[in-house]
């Protein structure tokens, strides 16, 4: 074993055993005591369920994580990366071709080994807490339809990408760079219009009072909101939710159908000023710029490494490859992308906070953002007092605590 093997299996055990500390210690500080902010909201009995339904999922976590583990690890030390190299060399297909099938292959595996614990989570956890709402034949056709985009978008995507390594030498990673970035922006653009509708249907939001509200406070804004549309969130899972999506005349923004039926016309309000405060305060625009750089970042490592013989031995690969070259480096640079990761879910927490007091600021209602957040809490069975160590590690948003307490202060002070 080699200092890079060993440099990938200390962090392979560092990331499982650090998940597993945080998930502990958010069990550990689990107490029956309501908080006060949502005495009135939550009931003895659904707060207690919610717990539950933190305790079932962690549970449950632990296992598919452990799966997970010493699949990679038995996969790894078996020798199963050489083996299947081998055996798909033997096709003679050529090196992009050879390079999609083995990578394909490693894909396939993984969702056919992770499908079991899928189909739990959906069938058994999920419908268990009343969330499922998935039949068996939405559930293998949602499988279908990402098979099929991945065919006909990534597909595509890898090819280009292995052939720019393949024979462009020097230039390669900035043409990936290049490539994958006009990707990611296409997808923006196309997504609304044409990748969602294949899971869900959306319709545009009925006349009435909440759309004439909707419209109303987005002229006062100068937000231009052509329409709104509601999603057949409640097709799959009871939960709710709302979102952001598209850039110019292909943006969209969206309600879960289940959202509408939990919810006031006020709090339905400052549910969706908080998501133009993204819009308006460029969040989305921002993130997006900063995964593109450090999407070149990841190229350019790549392009030092890809031909590495030290990378390859540590995978027992006697014949180097740019597509296995690819594999072995996203693990070689999975601490890079923890770090990152924490990065970027700090800057997210912090564009929450700030869309909320953006939404509070310019409905003048802090009560309505607050009820709404408490509201959604309570029929998602969220976790109201998470440990700081799982925020950190899994929290795109602050807990709802945090945000409520956050829109109290500023109406305080407003």
């Amino acid at each position: 074993m080699n200092f890079i093997a060993i440099i990938i299996l200390v962090f392979i055990i560092f990331d499982y055993f650090i998940h597993v500390l945080a998930d502990f210690l958010n069990l550990k500080i689990l107490n029956n005591n309501l908080p006060d902010a949502f005495a009135g909201i939550y009931d003895d009995h659904q707060y207690q369920k919610s717990q539950h339904y933190l305790k079932v999922n962690t549970r449950f976590g632990w296992v598919s994580s452990t799966f997970s583990l010493l699949v990679v690890l038995a996969f790894w030390f078996g020798r199963g990366f050489p083996f299947l190299d081998q055996w798909i060399r033997g096709l003679n297909r050529g090196e992009i071709l050879t390079g999609l099938i083995y990578m394909g292959i490693l894909i396939l595996l993984r969702s056919l080994l992770f499908l079991p614990l899928k189909i739990y989570d959906t069938f058994v956890i999920e419908d268990r807490f009343g969330f499922n709402k998935t039949t068996w034949q939405t559930f293998i056709k949602d499988i279908m339809k990402v098979l099929a985009l991945s065919i006909v978008l990534g597909v595509p995507l890898l090819a280009g990408i292995l052939a720019f390594f393949e024979f462009a030498g020097a230039n390669a990673w900035w043409y990936c760079w290049i490539t994958a970035a006009f990707f990611m922006v296409v997808v923006q653009f196309v997504a609304p219009n044409w990748i969602m509708p294949l899971f869900n249907k959306f319709d545009p939001l009925e006349e009435g009072e909440l759309k004439t509200s909707i419209m109303s406070y987005a002229r006062s804004i100068n937000f231009p909101l052509k329409n709104i549309y509601v999603m057949d969130g409640s097709k799959r899972s009871g939960k709710s939710n709302a979102f952001f999506t598209g850039f110019g005349k292909y943006r969209r923004i969206v309600l879960f159908d289940t959202l509408i039926d939990q919810h006031t016309v006020s709090e339905l309000l400052a549910i969706l000023a908080h998501e133009m405060g993204h819009y308006k305060m460029r969040h989305i625009q921002k993130m997006m710029l900063v995964g593109i750089a450090q999407m070149g970042i990841m190229f350019f490592l790549l392009s030092l490494c890809i031909s590495y013989p030290a990378l390859f031995e540590a995978f027992y690969m006697k014949q180097p490859s740019v597509y296995a070259g690819m594999i072995f480096f996203g693990m070689l640079y999975s601490p890079i992308d923890f770090v990152v990761g924490m990065l970027f879910q700090i800057y997210s927490r912090k564009n929450e906070f700030q869309a909320d007091q953006f939404a509070v600021k310019t409905t003048g209602d802090s009560q309505a953002l607050a009820s709404a957040l408490k509201k959604l809490s309570v029929h998602n069975l969220s976790n109201l007092t998470p440990h700081s160590l799982y925020v950190f590690l899994n929290y795109s948003h602050p807990p709802v605590l945090d945000r409520v307490n956050s829109i109290r202060g500023r109406s305080k002070f407003s």
